[in-house]
């Protein structure tokens, strides 16, 4: 069953919608499914951002690749991903997810330049903007533009 979204039309789920309590994991998935469907557009599977997951985890992209490419569903792939790396509480998941939505990347000076540059063309303020802010209104403005 291909459930690869085409994110040409539409953006992949946000950064904060949850899949077993992992930030991430599901716009994760929804760009590995597209990439693998050829309709990934601008999105990469196994980017930093999907890197920040994988390292919490201890496991990398292309492990996380093989399982969606054999079109595991959501669910598979979180039982695989709860049972491969580096094993995780429900409390160590939950604190990994909030701290993961308080990411400020301006605050770091090797990626304040290409923040800064990223939140004029989106009209934000990078001082002011977290990583998940700055994703979720660049979905935003995507999605407008493809409607």
């Amino acid at each position: 069953m291909n459930t690869a979204k085409d994110l040409n039309e539409e953006p992949p789920r946000g950064p904060r919608e949850r899949l077993g309590g992992y930030v991430i994991l599901a716009r994760c998935l929804d760009k590995g499914r597209a990439e693998l469907n050829n309709t990934a557009g601008e999105f990469h599977f196994n980017c930093p951002l999907d890197n920040m997951l994988f390292s919490f985890k201890e496991v990398n992209g292309e492990e996380v690749r093989k399982v969606i490419e054999e079109e595991a569903s959501d669910e598979e792939v979180l039982d695989w991903l709860n049972s491969h790396g580096k094993p995780k509480t429900a409390e160590e998941i939950a604190e990994w997810s909030a701290q993961m939505e308080k990411v400020r990347p301006f605050d770091d000076p090797e990626r304040r330049e290409w923040f800064a540059g990223e939140c004029q063309k989106l009209g934000l303020d990078p001082a002011a903007t977290t990583l998940f802010e700055y994703l979720e209104e660049d979905d935003r403005q995507m999605a407008l533009q493809a409607a």
